[in-house]
């Protein structure tokens, strides 16, 4: 999943979603082993490796297999605490990177930044709104503790899709909703994520609201959400691409 962090007042549509790769280019790529790189639903791979450093739950790393190949940044699913840093990717037959990080093996190398961004969890009641693997920064937040007053909504194209879905049912129970597309399941939405918050009488006032997801969905349910009544400073958005 490759990242862009915006604001509330910082993205407008139209704008140019793709990250400067200069800028990820210019932070120092550190060599290090991989330790494991299981395939957790079909395209699905998260890789794990020894964690050396302190990060902040929904921050991201820029990694690449090569010199060669622009670095692309990643969000950590692993917990703040955890000895392992995780990243959750898809397989893109036509990319340039992800076919190789498909091919890694235990033992092969990886080259990675330290952590940035600023797609902070905080310990207070907050929504989180994901679509595919946009859940990799709340999977952060809830391996470091932070899932007290959260409610989650997920969204996918299958019901496979569903990254960590039994973890987030035990963690959150009832304020863990899916939105599917393409198939329908025993306690999934049978829609996208936005139709589901556009058929909701209410909303949370109070609370913070996070989206990750692909730029149209980012937009289209920030709108959804300032319509509803949901103040600017109270939304904050990542777009993957």
């Amino acid at each position: 999943m490759n990242i862009l962090n915006i604001s509330h007042h910082s993205f407008y549509p139209g704008e140019n979603c793709q990250m400067n790769s200069a800028t990820v280019q210019k932070k120092s790529l550190k060599k290090i082993p991989i330790i494991d790189n299981q395939e957790i639903a079909p395209g699905a791979f998260v890789l794990s490796f020894k964690r050396d450093f302190l990060f902040i739950p929904g921050q991201v790393l820029a990694v690449t297999t090569h010199e060669n190949i622009a670095p692309r940044l990643y969000s950590i699913a692993s917990g703040a605490q955890d000895e392992e840093i995780r990243l959750l990717y898809t397989l893109k037959p036509d990319g340039e990177l992800t076919p190789e990080l498909a091919n890694l093996k235990t033992g092969d190398s990886l080259f990675v930044s330290g952590p940035t961004g600023k797609f902070f969890g905080i310990a207070g009641p907050s929504v989180w709104i994901a679509a595919g693997t946009g859940i990799a920064p709340f999977v952060s937040m809830w391996r470091s503790g932070l899932t007290k007053d959260k409610i989650l909504i997920h969204g996918s194209r299958f019901l496979h899709s569903f990254y960590f879905e039994y973890e987030f049912k035990n963690a959150l129970g009832d304020s863990f909703i899916r939105c599917c597309t393409k198939e329908s399941g025993d306690g999934v939405f049978y829609g996208r994520v936005t139709q589901w918050l556009e058929q909701q009488p209410t909303l949370w006032p109070d609370k913070k609201y996070y989206i990750c997801g692909s730029a149209e969905m980012v937009v289209e349910a920030r709108d959804i959400l300032i319509d509803k009544g949901i103040s600017f400073d109270k939304i904050l958005a990542e777009i993957y691409f």
